[in-house]
């Protein structure tokens, strides 16, 4: 697997969790896949979490701890970080909707269940797609796409990702209440931060 295909993975795993609840197949998913694991050190020592079915796992601990971090405790959007009157700018004045259209992503709000697009589970998403382009682009031998790309993901992540999304991680490790979402947190955390380095390679920022 080469280098953009994992960054893509990993994308897309951080987007699931921190997008939307967690089911049973993909606790079973992770617990089965050794790469995926990896990412939850904590979680895969649980206690709780190899004595309990998957099920009663997601129904008595993980979809309780999702709603403290991302509903109730917490609020997982750029413009609350970054407004003065930390409101959430939920029309076509939201600071990610220009570079979403410019690029051909486009935001599903039935399917995602959010209020706004710059929730950090779609901001990772748009970087997954980021990433999926430029594997189309690597696939093509498009070195000049493949270098406008990571330019592009180097500019997302410092305007937007990282001018808030690890404040919001570091509080939702201190509010998480199961390894799992800890786990997310840190693992979210850390990737961020070195995938950042990597796009900087060569890139000039936008």
């Amino acid at each position: 697997m080469n280098e953009t295909q994992a960054r893509s993975n990993i994308y897309a795993l951080l987007s699931r969790v921190l997008l939307q609840e967690s089911d049973a197949i993909l606790i079973d998913q992770i617990k089965s896949d050794d790469n995926m694991l990896a990412l939850f050190p904590t979680f895969a020592v649980w206690e709780e979490g190899k004595r309990l079915s998957s099920t009663v796992l997601v129904a008595e601990h993980l979809d309780p701890d999702f709603s403290d971090i991302s509903l109730l405790h917490l609020i997982p959007y750029e413009t609350f970080y970054t407004r003065d009157d930390q409101m959430i700018e939920t029309g076509g004045a939201n600071p990610v909707t220009d570079i979403y259209s410019a690029y051909d992503f486009i935001v599903d709000y039935e399917v995602a269940r959010v209020v706004s697009a710059d929730h950090i589970g779609v901001e990772l998403e748009f970087m997954h797609h980021l990433c999926e382009a430029q594997l189309k682009a690597e696939a093509q031998d498009d070195l000049h796409a493949v270098e406008e790309l990571k330019s592009v993901a180097k500019a997302f992540l410092n305007k937007h990702l990282l001018q808030w999304a690890p404040l919001y991680l570091i509080n939702m490790k201190y509010e998480a209440r199961t390894p799992y979402y800890y786990d997310i947190a840190q693992t979210a955390l850390e990737f961020l931060l070195s995938d950042n380095e990597y796009v900087t390679q060569g890139t000039p920022l936008q």
